[in-house]
C-alpha cells in the first residue's frame, strides 16, 4: 500500500527541506501504526485511542505545520485545509485545519471514524446524542451532551455516527489536524443536522481542500 504525502511545490533541482522529510517519515508511520491498530482489531472507542495517542504525538510537533508550509486564510476568508497524508487514493487520510475566529461547521457525522488534535489554538466542539432511529427521512432529533474545548495536548476521536458541531471563539487562528479513515472528498453521505427545526440534510463541501 502506498502513502502518498504532498510537499509544497518546489524547482525540480532544490532539495527537499529537513523539515518536509521530517515532516513526511512522520506522517508516513503515522498512516502505517494506524492501518495496523485498524486490522489489529474491530473498529470501537479502544482501537481510537490508540490512534488518539499516536496523533498527539505528531501534533506536538509545532515545527512540522508552520505558517511558511501552511498559510492561514486570506482576510476574509475563515478556513483553509490542506491534504497531508493519505493511504492510497481512497484510504486513511491526515488534513491541517487552519481557521480563523468565527467559523461555525453545524452538526453533522462522518460516516467513518476521526480523530482531532491541537497543534496550536482552541477548537470548541460540541458532541449530541441522536435520539430518533432515522426512520423518517430529513427528520432527526439531536441533543447536546457535552463541549469540549480542543487544545493543544488534547484529541477528540469520534466513531462514524458521532455528531459533532465546530467553533472557534475569541481572537485566534487556530492549526488543528484532522484524520479520518477515507478523504473528505469521498464522504458523500455525511448527515448535517439542524437541531432548532429537528431536520437533517446531506451535507455539502463547503471549503476545497488544498494539496
Amino acid at each position: 500500500m502506498g502513502y502518498l504525502v504532498p510537499n509544497k511545490v518546489r524547482l525540480r533541482d532544490q532539495p527537499m527541506s529537513d523539515v518536509a522529510e521530517d515532516r513526511s517519515r512522520q506522517v508516513q508511520a503515522l498512516i502505517r501504526d494506524t492501518r495496523e491498530i485498524l486490522d489489529a482489531t474491530p473498529l470501537s472507542r479502544a482501537a481510537l485511542d490508540g490512534i488518539r495517542a499516536n496523533i498527539l504525538e505528531i501534533a506536538a510537533r509545532k515545527d512540522l505545520w508552520s505558517e511558511a508550509d501552511y498559510s492561514s486564510p486570506e482576510p476574509g476568508e475563515q478556513q483553509n485545509r490542506f491534504l497531508i497524508g493519505q493511504e492510497g487514493e481512497g484510504g486513511i487520510s491526515l488534513y491541517l485545519n487552519v481557521l480563523r475566529a468565527g467559523k461555525k461547521i453545524p452538526p453533522h457525522n462522518h460516516t467513518t471514524w476521526a480523530c482531532i488534535a491541537a497543534v496550536d489554538g482552541v477548537e470548541h466542539n460540541t458532541l449530541y446524542d441522536r435520539l430518533d432511529d432515522g426512520a423518517i427521512p430529513g427528520q432527526a432529533e439531536i441533543r447536546v451532551r457535552e463541549v469540549v474545548a480542543i487544545e493543544p495536548g488534547n484529541a477528540l476521536t469520534m466513531l462514524p455516527d458521532d455528531v459533532h458541531s465546530v467553533e472557534i471563539k475569541g481572537d485566534q487562528i487556530i492549526r488543528h489536524l484532522h484524520f479520518y479513515g477515507r478523504p473528505l472528498e469521498t464522504l458523500d453521505k455525511r448527515v448535517v443536522f439542524d437541531m432548532e427545526n429537528g431536520t437533517c440534510k446531506i451535507m455539502q463541501m463547503a471549503v476545497k481542500t488544498k494539496v
